[in-house]
């Protein structure tokens, strides 16, 4: 397969996997959450040592992204079955509560250029995917590198203000009742 990479502003490459959710194994298909603003976290494996950290921060973190419309999904290369293993067997992993996608083959995580081919995994990625299937923001960070969910968080409230607002972009560190930015020439060389 060729190495594909996805692009800001353009669809979110889209899959149907099975995943381990609500303690069974479901099929989840990205078409299905249209409408709604979704977080892809790609991560190399089940029952590593950074994995469970970043699992573990953003299952705590998960109420507030529902409560902003966000639904969450990660994604590794492990099966269904192994994802249920780990939440059997890990009281971190047990806060779960979002769907864990099985991508054993590496398809969905080569559509989203996170496939680690030498090692059948996949790097940390973070994919923010509008309600209307467009891809908005997303990071690649080596595997030793952790992610924090509330930066995360506070990532999606940016771009749902960007998109409530037309014309208003927000700066640094932006976070809800902060001021914005109105881009014009009246700006230039005065930030």
């Amino acid at each position: 397969m060729e190495e594909t990479h996805p692009t800001i502003n353009e669809k979110a490459p889209q899959f149907s996997a099975q995943a381990f959710h609500n303690n069974q194994i479901t099929n989840v298909n990205l078409a299905s959450y249209q409408g709604k603003w979704v977080v892809l976290v790609f991560y190399p494996a089940d029952f590593t040592f950074i994995c469970p950290t970043e699992l573990g921060d953003l299952a705590d973190k998960y109420p507030e992204f529902q409560q902003i419309g966000c639904e969450v999904l990660s994604v590794s290369t492990d099966t269904a079955f192994v994802h249920k293993a780990w939440w059997d067997n890990s009281e971190t992993i047990k806060k779960i509560r979002f769907p864990m996608v099985a991508d054993p083959t590496g398809k969905i995580c080569k559509s989203y250029g996170t496939y680690i081919k030498e090692e059948g995994l996949s790097l940390r990625g973070t994919f923010v995917v509008d309600p209307d299937g467009v891809l908005k923001a997303y990071e690649l960070h080596d595997n030793s590198i952790g992610r924090s969910s509330a930066e995360l968080l506070r990532k999606v409230k940016a771009a749902q203000f960007v998109r409530e607002h037309g014309g208003e972009v927000c700066p640094a560190n932006w976070q809800p009742g902060s001021s914005t930015l109105k881009p014009g020439l009246d700006l230039v060389g005065k930030i």
